[in-house]
């Protein structure tokens, strides 16, 4: 059987040789899917945040082409969904420290009702903390979660990225979400 590589894997494949030109080859092909993924994210976003899409896609890539090797197309949107995920939950610890008074001298009293649903970011830190477990025990069902969670990609398009079928897909995300709050609810 012949092996037919993706443009992107060919690149991909002269990075790890040393070709420093091919650095610059791969961000045009593989942007348009960079940004879907992010701006899939981003529309999670509270609105006036300054994160924009554009600015997750280029903060991944650059945390991408250094010295990481990547096997396939597979292996590299799954980096790219951890660069992402990283990215935002750094955000989200900056914003949650500075909601926690981060260099406030003065305390402010709080309205209950400003409080009363989760916010996203203790929902995206939460998710954060247990994925690295998820991710020694099933690094397939993490990569699944960084891909729909973080990357914001529909079940057609994860299970693409990930070369599988929708409804391996499907059960395997059943399974990460399970399993999921089964950790988030022992802290």
């Amino acid at each position: 059987m012949i092996s037919v590589k993706s443009p992107a894997t060919r690149i991909l494949n002269a990075i790890e040789a040393g070709d420093e030109r091919a650095a610059a080859q791969l961000l045009p092909l593989v942007y348009d899917e960079l940004r879907k993924l992010a701006a899939a994210q981003m529309a999670m976003e509270k609105p006036g945040r300054t994160l924009t899409a554009t600015a997750l896609v280029h903060e991944a890539y650059l945390r991408l082409v250094g010295d990481q090797r990547f096997e396939n197309r597979r292996h590299f949107f799954g980096a790219a969904a951890e660069a992402m995920r990283r990215i935002l939950v750094e955000a989200a610890r900056r914003r949650e420290a500075l909601k926690r008074g981060g260099g406030q001298v003065e305390r402010e009293a709080i309205e209950l009702t400003a409080i009363a649903a989760p916010a996203p970011d203790e929902e995206m830190l939460g998710v954060h903390e247990v994925l690295d477990e998820l991710a020694r025990t099933d690094p397939e069902a993490a990569t699944l979660v960084k891909l729909r969670f973080f990357g914001g990609l529909t079940m057609d398009e994860a299970a693409a990225a990930l070369e599988m079928s929708v409804r391996s897909a499907g059960d395997l995300w059943a399974y990460a979400r399970a399993w999921l709050r089964r950790m988030m609810r022992r802290e």
